[in-house]
């Protein structure tokens, strides 16, 4: 058995909260710069440049890359040989988001109270923590500070098994239709397939984690995520939703097996400021 201070786990959110922040990473940045090359719209290739010079200068400057610095999402893999000691283990998360959001000046967006008491926590905590337990003595901690402005133009449905492929395809580019300027493209579209209501969303927001360039390993799905990117950028949204070729750098596909009454559908949309960071303890 191996045994992990809970004081390593809030250093290393904290850490992961402000690179996160901070740096949007290589992988974005070279999609970012072939969709410059791709982009038709002079109006879309301005946009895009804007993006890139943001990051570039948020990296360099230690700024938010984005003013809304979302609500902290945490994906945590304990080993099962893992003992974590001398603290909770979910304070400690919670603890490293509250240091990083106050010491990296970054805005605090979380309310007390989604209907009754709307006022600001103050430390932007809680944050939202998904814990698998998997096998091994370490610990992987992912951070996903998620911004809202994408984060509302997600959606979910139970389908029924009639609604077969054609139904499932025509829902996520109605969504994605929908959404439109509003999730300041260009998008990262995240979808689960299967589950149940719950797992469906929660394998959706796993998806945008996927990021940019990774394709599905199963070849159907990869089939259907080509077809998928081809049709939303053929909506013409664009840049900033100002028209153009590139509404969307990525669509992600993930299924789970599922019952035979249903085809439960999520999408989880993230805007081009698609940030995460992980590290392995």
């Amino acid at each position: 058995m191996r045994t992990l201070s809970a004081s390593l786990i809030t250093k290393t959110v904290k850490e992961l909260c402000l690179k996160a922040n901070y740096e949007i990473g290589e992988p974005m940045i070279d999609a970012l710069n072939k969709t410059l090359k791709d982009e038709k719209s002079p109006i879309g290739q301005t946009v895009i440049k804007q993006i890139i010079d943001n990051d570039k200068y948020a990296k360099f400057e230690r700024l938010a890359i984005c003013q809304d610095t979302g609500m902290t999402v945490v994906f945590v893999e304990i080993g099962q040989e893992v003992l974590i000691v001398d603290g909770n283990y979910n304070e400690a998360i919670h603890e490293g988001v509250r240091e990083a959001y106050k010491d990296g000046y970054l805005r605090k967006s979380v309310v007390k109270d989604p209907l009754f008491d709307r006022s600001n926590t103050q430390d932007n905590t809680p944050a939202v923590i998904h814990t698998s337990i998997v096998k091994g003595n370490q610990i992987k901690i992912e951070v996903m500070p998620k911004g809202f402005g994408s984060e509302n133009m997600s959606s979910i449905k139970m389908f029924p098994p009639s609604v077969g492929l054609e139904g499932v395809k025509r829902f996520i580019l109605e969504t994605v239709e929908k959404a439109g300027p509003n999730a300041c493209p260009p998008m990262i579209v995240g979808v689960g397939i299967g589950g149940t209501f719950e797992k469906a969303a929660l394998i959706a927001k796993e998806a945008v984690l996927r990021g940019v360039g990774n394709p599905n390993p199963h070849p159907k799905y990869a089939q259907l995520e080509r077809e998928l990117i081809l049709s939303i950028n053929e909506l013409g949204i664009g840049p900033a939703g100002l028209g153009g070729t590139t509404t969307a750098l990525s669509i992600n596909i993930e299924f789970y097996p599922t019952h035979i009454a249903s085809i439960p559908v999520a999408i989880n949309i993230s805007c081009h400021a698609s940030r995460h960071a992980s590290a392995i303890l």
